[in-house]
């Protein structure tokens, strides 16, 4: 479904990613690990159109999406979660989740809705209430829900544990694996190697910008260098 190519970005003069490739194959949970500053998130936004990237391709189902503007690439079936949840404190529950569908021109955005609250009942439960009233585990939810409202066939997900509870990190890591048995293809970077790794079906590591490592999530979890440096075995 996504296949990316040696691909380069750089901020300025510093170069972020360094001919990175990876393949995502439709009805996987691909994980992508690495330490803070491997440049995990400058992959993800380089895929989601708003990083420029110097070198290399993305491929998404076939097509060359490389240079596509990012609003094509969402039309196209690519959504993103981002890092920091970013979502609208002012505006309620449902209508950060209405943005979500903002590309959509089908009657189907309701039924959609509903299939998100029951991912997440929280969420209609809370559905008028600000976004901003949330706990941090609730916005994540919304989050994913408002990606999962522009009803992609590849889902983005960057860092969902960051900064939860441990009861918190698995709901959402129930959550993901859902949606796979649902259809929905995920590609899920993470810092907490141990939560991505335990629920892929592959993964890489990613180290200064580029790929050092790649296999089968319970391989990756079992080699001895990611044991010492991202699981502290």
């Amino acid at each position: 479904m996504l296949k990316v190519d040696r691909l380069s970005s750089r901020y300025g003069r510093i170069q972020a990613l360094h001919e990175v490739s990876l393949e995502v194959r439709q009805g996987e949970i691909v994980a992508l690990v690495g330490g803070n500053g491997a440049g995990k998130t400058t992959l993800l936004r380089a895929i989601s159109g708003v990083q420029p990237v110097s070198g290399g391709t993305i491929m998404f189902k076939g097509a060359d999406i490389t240079r596509a503007k990012s609003h094509a690439r969402v039309a196209a079936g690519i959504a993103q979660s981002p890092e920091g949840r970013q979502i609208f404190g002012d505006l309620s529950v449902q209508d950060n989740l209405r943005l979500g569908a903002y590309l959509r021109k089908d009657g189907a955005i309701g039924e959609d809705m509903q299939r998100v609250f029951v991912l997440f009942p929280i969420l209609k439960d809370f559905r008028t209430r600000p976004g901003g009233d949330l706990s941090g585990g609730q916005q994540q939810m919304l989050a994913i829900g408002r990606a999962l409202m522009a009803k992609p066939a590849l889902l983005l997900l960057d860092e969902p544990s960051m900064g939860l509870a441990p009861i918190l990190v698995d709901q959402i890591l129930a959550a993901i694996t859902t949606l796979k048995q649902d259809g929905t293809t995920v590609f899920l970077v993470e810092q907490n190697a141990f939560a991505a790794l335990s629920i892929a079906d592959r993964g890489y590591v990613l180290e200064t910008g580029s790929v050092i490592l790649e296999g089968a999530g319970r391989e990756l979890l079992a080699n001895e260098k990611v044991q010492t440096a991202y699981l502290g075995v």
